[in-house]
């Protein structure tokens, strides 16, 4: 049932940076490698609902309504915004105290999993990538979207905590330079603006 094709298939796709990668390499740059992981897991679990709408087939839904998906879309765009526009803030200033680190690792898992929740293009992949997996002939059609969905979570789990972790390596590179780790950080705010802007020219 799990075929070497949607093994490779899968680890192309989720090695492929996106708005998950860019955010979990983000935290461990900036925060540190106990924060990729929170990360890789918050993007992780944003993929659950997508998973679960397409085999329930409420992604079929979000495909023909154009009115719901342009409000998802909405939604995620402004998020996007939202966290550049956070990170340019908090350029320079990027500081655990110890005593908030558990609310700030909550915050990191659900910004993660807002990230992805709010991708409504999401749904529409894996209503169009996880069923060419299915064997026509199967009697448990459901058992093996389950099966299948279960592998690509764990290889993106897998996959974004090792770009997290080897990101993290360099953070003591990045907050000895002020200006270097002010500079990277604002690279990290564009780069999600553009991401903002990249999904609001998305069409269905």
């Amino acid at each position: 049932m799990i075929t070497t094709e949607f093994l490779i298939t899968s680890l192309i796709i989720v090695l492929i940076p996106g708005t998950g990668v860019i955010y979990t390499v983000s935290n461990g740059l900036f925060i540190g490698r106990q924060a990729s992981i929170y990360a890789a897991l918050g993007c992780t679990a944003g993929i659950i609902p997508h998973l679960l709408a397409t085999i329930l087939g409420l992604a079929a839904l979000l495909h023909v309504s154009a009115v719901a998906f342009q409000l998802v879309k909405g939604i995620g765009v402004l998020y996007l915004f939202f966290l550049a526009w956070s990170m340019w803030r908090e350029t320079g200033s990027l500081k655990l105290e110890k005593q908030s680190t558990d609310k700030k690792m909550n915050d990191i898992i659900i910004r993660g999993f807002l990230i992805n929740i709010l991708n409504p293009k999401l749904s529409i992949f894996f209503l169009a990538f996880l069923p060419q997996f299915v064997p026509s002939s199967t009697d448990t059609p459901v058992l093996n979207l389950f099966m299948l969905s279960i592998i690509f979570m764990i290889m993106t789990f897998i996959i974004f905590s090792l770009y997290g972790l080897f990101a993290g390596s360099f953070r003591t590179h990045i907050i000895q330079s002020p200006r270097l780790m002010k500079n990277s950080q604002r690279t990290f705010a564009a780069i999600f603006a553009a991401l903002g802007i990249k999904l609001a020219l998305t069409e269905q």
